[in-house]
Formats: structure tokens, sequence, C-alpha cells
């Protein structure tokens, strides 16, 4: 009978960060550039890879495939947030709001995966180095991101249809900036317990199995590392591990502090600012972290910057 008499509505209405108008304005400048530094930094970091013969290699390969999916799922929100910025009325379609869900879910697990598979990489290459090319081969590399996306798809797939079965019939207001899974849960009038078990199961698939393969990989590296004779074999050890930890320190920290939560600890304001850590700047964190500590990167942007000049 309740859910006879429950309310179909057809669209969402988004709070956004703030609700006066003049700091909105503010945040529209920040983010249109924070966004246009992401995707620019990013396609540039695809189109370095690519045109740099140096950078045919399985690390940039896994790098080329990370700096795309942070331009997909930042995308997945950040148009839509500068949109509403500007709107007085920030309202969202049902399905639109879903799609959103889903799109920011995929490929927000797929960097979570490809962090792992870098683990990996790095892994092989300091611990085998002689069998490197043989273990990574080119179809191996294939094979990895294609396990990745499908991974994270069949994983998105279902704790989406899980928020799909809930019922809204009090509010259709999100105090959120965009359709992400715990205010959604927290707006929903149905009994969310196994929901929120799904969720919680869906992460830790994602989260457990990236995590595990990154600490093995680390641990390996570690012994690896101490045991090298040569402190110029262990500075150059290190040194091709720094961007990618920091890459992994900064993800695997907000990931916990949002979604590895109680529904009954989840407060919306704090987490508000922590969404927007994690959708908008860490996308764009990443191909400066790999191009400011990464030597190769950093000698292919100045060949490409000195041959552009050249021939400019």
């Amino acid at each position: 009978m309740a859910i006879e008499n429950c309310t179909v509505f057809t669209d969402f209405i988004l709070l956004g960060l703030s609700g006066r108008q003049d700091v909105q304005q503010g945040l529209f400048v920040l983010f249109l550039l924070v966004y246009g530094i992401t995707v620019i930094a990013n396609l540039g970091m695809i189109l370095l890879i690519s045109l740099d013969p140096r950078l045919h290699t399985p690390m940039y390969y896994f790098l080329s495939n990370l700096s795309f999916s942070d331009v997909c799922y930042s995308s997945s929100v950040s148009p839509k947030m500068l949109a509403d910025f500007l709107s007085q009325q920030k309202k969202i379609a049902y399905n639109f709001c879903v799609v959103q869900m889903f799109s920011f879910g995929i490929f927000a697990a797929v960097d979570c995966l490809m962090l792992s598979v870098m683990a990996y990489d790095r892994y092989v290459a300091i611990c085998n180095p002689l069998l490197y090319t043989v273990i990574m081969s080119r179809r191996v590399c294939i094979q990895l991101v294609a396990t990745v996306y499908t991974v994270g798809f069949i994983d998105i797939t279902i704790f989406t249809y899980c928020t799909t079965r809930l019922s809204f019939c009090n509010s259709n207001i999100i105090n959120h900036f965009f359709c992400d899974f715990p205010p959604l849960l927290a707006l929903s009038t149905s009994d969310t317990t196994t929901s929120e078990i799904v969720m919680i199961i869906a992460c830790s698939c994602i989260v457990g199995s990236s995590l595990i393969t990154v600490f093995l990989s680390y641990t390996y590296i570690m012994i690896t590392v101490l045991h090298m004779k040569s402190a110029a074999g262990r500075h150059n050890a290190f040194s091709t591990c720094t961007s990618h930890i920091t890459a992994v320190a900064i993800f695997y920290g907000t990931v916990f502090f949002m979604y590895f939560r109680p529904g009954s600890s989840y407060t919306m304001d704090t987490d508000k600012v922590a969404s927007v850590f994690y959708t908008v700047v860490i996308p764009m964190l990443n191909p400066l972290i790999y191009s400011l500590r990464n030597k190769d990167v950093k000698d292919a942007l100045k060949k490409a910057v000195g041959t552009k000049l050249c021939t400019g």
C-alpha cells in the first residue's frame, strides 16, 4: 500500500555546494579552471605518450588509460555541476541521474583497478626485470585493461540496479552536487540495509582486490630494493614508484573516507567537500603528479615543446 501511494518523481533537485549566488559565481570560475586543466592535462598526457616512442611501454600504456578514465569520470560530474552554478533550478532528470551515477561509478572503479595494475607492472619491472618484456607483453597489457573495464562494469551495474529499486516518496531534493550513491540512499524512503550491504560488498571487491595487489606488489618491491647492493640502483627503483605511490595514497584515502562507513555516520555537508576532492581534484592531480615527478615524461614534454618551437 505504501508503494501504491508513493509519489513518482521524474526528476531530482540538486542543492549543490552553496545556495548563495555570489558564491556560486566564484565557484563556477574556480571549477571551470580546474576542469579545463583536468581535460587538457589528461588529454595532453595521452597525446604525449602516443607520440613519443620512448613512452611506448606497458607503464605508460596503463598511464594513458588512467588519464582517459580520469577525463571520463570527471566529465560525468563537472559539466552538470558547472551548469548548475549558473542556473536557478538545479534539476536533473531521474534517468540522467542514473546515467550520471553509473558513468561516474564505472570510471571511478576503473581508476581504482588501473592503479593496482600499474602496481603489478612496477613489481614485474623491478623484481623480474629480465622477464619483464615477456610477462608484460602487449597482449597481456590489453587483456589487463579489458579485464579492468569488464570488472568495473559488472560491479557498478550490480549496485546501480539495487539503487534504482529504491523508492523516493517524501522528497526529490538531493543535498549534493551530483547523483552519487550515498546521498541517494540517504534520500530514499525504502529500507536501504540491503543496498548499503551491496554497496559495501561491491566497493570491497574493487578496493579490496586493488589494495591487496598494491600492498603485495610493493612488499615484494621493498624486499627486492633492500637487497640491492648499489645505492644508485635502489634510488632508481624507488624513483620509478614515487609517482604511483602518491597517486595511490590520495585516491584510496578519499575512497575510504567516502564509502566505507555506515549510512548513519553520513554527513552531507562534510562529504560534499570530500566529493569535490574525489570527483574534481584527483583527476587533475594524477597527470600533474606523473608529469612533475617522472623524468621520462618531463623529457618527452621538453622534446615535444622544443620541436614545436623549432617548427613554429
